[in-house]
């Protein structure tokens, strides 16, 4: 019975629901959906939650670029369309410009790679984000390869 006080609990305070009362499967499974990663073929992924895009680097391009030294980011409030330059990063072994997505503005930027540039080789997918934006066309969101056709590009090139 603790135990599913506790799952009780844990909804309530996740989805706002009052302790002691049950969320149903769709509560928990919108509560622990995790948004899709989406790539480009300039190795660049971006995921999006209400509305915001997280952009960042694939792993195929961290370990390309070997240990990041410096991240050259754009200002916030930057409109930038599909394919724009919005970067760089550099490296011991070399330099990358960094490519939009998607259309819209950057929102934030991650200030943190200001002082620990490494994080984008440590944690490409999480810590490692670069920019945040607004989308100007959701409909772009689509037209980006899935992981899976991701690899699969990554595959094509290699050969």
């Amino acid at each position: 019975m603790a135990a599913l006080c506790g799952a009780a609990r844990l909804c309530a305070g996740v989805c706002g629901r009052r302790a002691g009362t049950w969320c149903g499967l769709t509560d928990l499974v919108n509560i622990y959906t995790i948004p899709a990663r989406k790539f480009t073929d300039k190795h660049e992924w971006v995921t999006v939650e209400n509305g915001i895009g997280t952009v960042g680097i694939s792993n195929y391009a961290q370990e390309s670029l070997g240990d990041v030294v410096y991240c050259g980011l754009p200002e916030i409030g930057t409109k930038l369309n599909q394919l724009d330059e919005f970067g760089a990063l550099e490296s011991v072994k070399a330099a990358s410009e960094l490519y939009s997505p998607l259309t819209g503005e950057v929102t934030d930027i991650n200030k943190v790679l200001a002082d620990q540039p490494g994080l984008v080789n440590k944690s490409c997918y999480s810590e490692g984000w670069l920019i945040k934006m607004s989308l100007d066309n959701p409909a772009e969101v689509d037209e980006l390869m899935t992981e899976e056709a991701y690899e699969k590009f990554l595959k094509s090139i290699e050969d």
